[in-house]
């Protein structure tokens, strides 16, 4: 239906043998001045056929128009300056106001030797006042993210914005979170208040976690975000229920087996989450179980964790590890489809968030060849001349079967009876030399090509 209504708003400049140049009609496809343009409705469905349409002419060369043209200088642009913004960020968190601590421990495993300074404290030397101009920088960065998602938020609606992977969901839900750390670290820092390390610590691993959306601008890396994604909100979160089941019953048969023993010899179940930790270090095997051969462990603890070993990791993994398998294959048999896709919501995305100088409108204004005030794309394309062959060998063939069918018609009016049988003569005969000519033109079809 998308090609039929294209072919039939085209309008053809010139032909001249294999070349030709049409117009195509881009009004209402392009996103430029459109609130709801065809582009974006195309990139946020969940139909994997739609997506098809982007293979299409005129939209294939409109999207490359753009994208190369000005999609994507601005978007490796705003990759750099992100980077070098957490960059700063990073800085301003590794030197962070700490003075030593001077209270006494409370207990053996009190390790702390440092604390936060208040804020009369914090900006005093010339090197708190680079901090301070960082600090400034991360603040800005973080309302200017807020001010350009809010709205677009507001627009789309907020299931669609954050449950589409092409649109970069996922993404959204990471930066507007980071940004959002980043004002209650502010707020902290200005309450003196103690404890900033903790959104300050999620801060850092959201951002920098976010410079994966920027490998959508690569052919090589953009379908594997889109490939992260569906792992983690598909398989991993089905997965995560069952492995809680498991890490909450064994922590707890773990703790209840040390509870009695001394945990200055064996301390990695010396309270209940520690021993939720411990477990889940000990399900995603990164240690080994814990054992201290000076003493003597409970006979229980052999018993619990050969059952933990044999249900962790030789089951739940495998599992896991086949399910990712299984959503890599789908995905790796559409990468190009979707690659395609995050390059359109990528340019929609930035055309409307640039100013229009930045951007100027792609294609011809039909005024000039007299089409009124529409928008076109001219695009030149070039027929294969061996195509053009075919065709002439076809409607010969179309010519020949009909030279054939009136020889046979004209035949049967002179010796037929009854007009029944004259119907039922012009049809067999009309078969019978359609298939003899379609053979003999197949057979120079051969020879020719």
């Amino acid at each position: 239906m998308f090609q039929y209504l294209m072919q039939k708003r085209k309008q053809n400049l010139w032909s001249f043998g294999p070349l030709s140049t049409v117009l195509y009609d881009i009004t209402e496809i392009d996103s430029w001045a459109e609130d709801q343009s065809f582009l974006e409705l195309i990139v946020s469905t969940k139909k994997r056929e739609a997506r098809q349409i982007l293979d299409l002419t005129p939209v294939k060369e409109l999207v490359s128009l753009k994208w190369n043209m000005y999609g994507r200088p601005y978007f490796c642009f705003l990759a750099l300056f992100y980077i070098l913004y957490m960059v700063c960020f990073t800085m301003c968190c590794v030197y962070r106001p700490l003075k030593p601590r001077t209270g006494n421990r409370t207990s053996s495993r009190d390790n702390t030797v440092y604390v936060q300074k208040l804020l009369q404290e914090s900006y005093v030397a010339y090197e708190d006042e680079l901090r301070l101009v960082g600090e400034l920088i991360t603040v800005i960065g973080a309302v200017v993210i807020l001010v350009l998602e809010i709205p677009d938020i507001l627009r789309v609606g907020a299931a669609k914005y954050f449950g589409q992977t092409i649109l970069g969901g996922p993404f959204h839900i990471i930066v507007i979170t980071y940004a959002c750390m980043i004002l209650v670290t502010m707020v902290m820092r200005l309450t003196s208040t103690t404890g900033e390390v903790v959104p300050m610590s999620f801060a850092l691993v959201l951002g920098w976690c976010n410079v994966m959306y920027f490998a959508r601008g690569f052919q090589m890396l953009g379908p594997f975000t889109i490939m992260i994604q569906k792992m983690i909100f598909g398989d991993l979160m089905r997965f995560c229920w069952l492995m809680a089941v498991v890490i909450l019953g064994f922590a707890s048969a773990f703790y209840i087996i040390f509870q009695t023993e001394n945990p200055e010899n064996l301390g990695q179940f010396y309270n209940y989450p520690m021993s939720l930790f411990t477990t889940f270090e000990l399900f995603l095997t990164i240690i080994d179980g814990p054992a201290n051969y000076d003493v003597d462990l409970p006979f229980m603890y052999s018993v619990v964790y050969f059952a933990f070993a044999i249900i962790a990791t030789l089951l739940m993994l495998n599992l896991l590890i086949a399910m990712m398998g299984d959503t890599h294959w789908r995905v790796a048999h559409e990468q190009d489809e979707l690659w395609r896709a995050q390059v359109v919501a990528t340019t929609v995305m930035l055309e409307r968030k640039l100013p229009r100088c930045l951007w100027p409108r792609s294609g011809i204004c039909g005024r000039e060849f007299g089409l009124g005030d529409r928008w076109y794309l001219r695009i030149e394309d070039r027929v294969d001349p061996n195509k053009h062959k075919m065709m002439r060998y076809t409607e010969a063939f179309k010519a020949q079967d009909r030279d054939n069918y009136d020889k046979g018609s004209e035949k049967l009016e002179t010796n037929g009876d009854t007009l029944c049988k004259k119907g039922l003569s012009a049809l067999s005969l009309s078969r019978n030399t359609s298939r003899t000519s379609s053979h003999r033109g197949w057979e120079i079809l051969r020879r020719n090509t």
